[in-house]
C-alpha cells in the first residue's frame, strides 16, 4: 500500500464542491482534532463537500455538517477520484 505523497494531500476547504476526499490528517491543538474525531472527521474518513464559501457544508457518515473555514484548514484530505 502506497501513502499518499504530500503534493496530494489539501485542505478540506479547498477540495472543489461535489468532489470526495479521505481525511489523511488533521491539525490544530488535541482538543480540536478529538472533536472533530468525534463528529466523524476522522484519518481515512471519507468526505464529500457539498459546498460553501465558508460555512463548509460536508458530510460524513451520512451526516452534513458545517465547518468554519480555520476547521476546514485543519482537515488535510486527499481528493478522490470522481466515480
Amino acid at each position: 500500500m502506497t501513502s499518499p505523497s504530500l503534493n496530494s494531500l489539501l485542505p478540506l476547504c479547498q477540495l472543489p464542491a461535489g468532489m470526495q476526499g479521505r481525511v489523511r490528517e488533521l491539525s490544530g491543538d488535541t482538543d480540536f482534532c478529538q472533536r472533530v474525531r468525534e463528529m466523524g472527521f476522522g484519518e481515512s474518513a471519507c468526505v464529500t463537500k457539498i459546498g460553501g464559501r465558508g460555512p463548509f457544508i460536508c458530510q460524513v457518515n451520512g451526516t452534513r455538517i458545517a465547518l468554519s473555514h480555520s476547521a476546514a484548514m485543519c482537515i488535510l484530505v486527499e481528493q478522490l477520484s470522481r466515480r
